[in-house]
């Protein structure tokens, strides 16, 4: 199988093939981003990088079996300005157009937010099929709801495997503590959030980040997980320390008087990501490229069914 993976980040798609158990022949890559390219290379480095993808015109490339990728949110995201095509990085989605046009690749997996229905219905007209919605919360411990535009047939909702927050933490990690982060716990406390899950997301490195207590109540503008929930979707610029609400969320330390923010490695288990793939750069990029990247035991879900199809044949 030759694949072409559009805005391509930290190769998510070459690790869901293979956790899939699919071979792959030739896996191009368009990616800008150095600190992504740095560990795609580092994990796979047969890749082919092609640079990028606004000069895919350019791109002397074989048959293309796997058309893949997940082009810029921040023009379609509720938590945006919801600028949609009119924003130049949600525009990039009519690159992965052309290329699907161009190339006539066999299958094509197309990933986004969720947004308004106008902005879906012109997806839709463009890439021929309406989106499946999947919850990354069904194969992981994070709520992270996207759509999914693929033609690959018979798609199901994955099987809930019941992860919870508890069963990603490093139990032994301290660093950084609420104290470091706004000096001292009684200045500026977070909250009690008791809904399922944090997600992981591109947009704030990290804000939206699990929080745990098993204390009581707290005010403000920060959120605390319980251990037997979900976290709430992880964002990438969590070291900027706020998402894009200014709100942050936060775990309980070892000892249970003291709070802290996710560790990348946490944030590589939200995203199924094997462990310490990431870490060939700073914590920085580490969270803000998981935050850019895709649940993958998601996305090995839908491959398992372009497997299927092919064992069919």
């Amino acid at each position: 199988m030759n694949v072409l993976s559009l805005f391509h980040g930290i190769s998510a798609g070459q690790v869901a093939l293979q956790r899939a158990g699919i071979p792959v022949e030739n896996y191009y890559a368009s990616e800008i981003d150095k600190y992504a390219i740095k560990i795609t290379q580092t994990n796979y480095p047969n890749t082919i990088q092609l640079g990028d993808v606004t000069q895919n015109g350019d791109w002397d490339l074989p048959k293309i079996d796997l058309l893949i990728g997940g082009s810029p949110c921040q023009g379609f995201s509720f938590a945006g300005k919801q600028l949609n095509f009119d924003d130049p990085r949600s525009a990039l989605f009519f690159e992965f157009v052309r290329c699907k046009q161009w190339f006539e690749p066999e299958y094509f997996l197309l990933e986004n937010v969720k947004m308004k229905r106008e902005y879906q219905d012109v997806i839709s007209k463009y890439i021929g099929v309406e989106p499946i919605e999947i919850n990354s919360s069904l194969v992981s411990a994070q709520n992270r709801k996207r759509l999914y535009w693929t033609n690959i047939p018979c798609i199901t909702q994955p099987k809930d495997k019941n992860i919870l927050l508890e069963g990603v933490l490093e139990h032994d990690a301290q660093e950084p503590m609420l104290s470091n982060i706004y000096g001292g716990f009684n200045e500026k406390q977070p909250r009690i959030h008791t809904s399922k899950s944090v997600t992981i997301r591109a947009a704030s490195g990290g804000g939206h980040i699990p929080s745990v207590t098993l204390k009581g109540v707290i005010k403000n503008r920060d959120k605390l997980y319980e251990r037997n929930e979900k976290a709430m979707r992880i964002d990438a610029n969590y070291h900027k320390g706020a998402d894009n609400h200014g709100q942050r969320t936060l775990i309980t330390s070892a000892n249970k008087d003291n709070y802290r923010k996710l560790t990348p490695l946490e944030c590589e288990r939200l995203q199924t990501f094997p462990e310490q793939y990431t870490n060939y750069v700073s914590n920085t990029q580490r969270y803000r490229a998981l935050g850019n990247s895709w649940t993958i035991d998601v996305i090995a879900h839908i491959f398992n069914f372009m497997k299927l199809q092919e064992l069919l044949k």
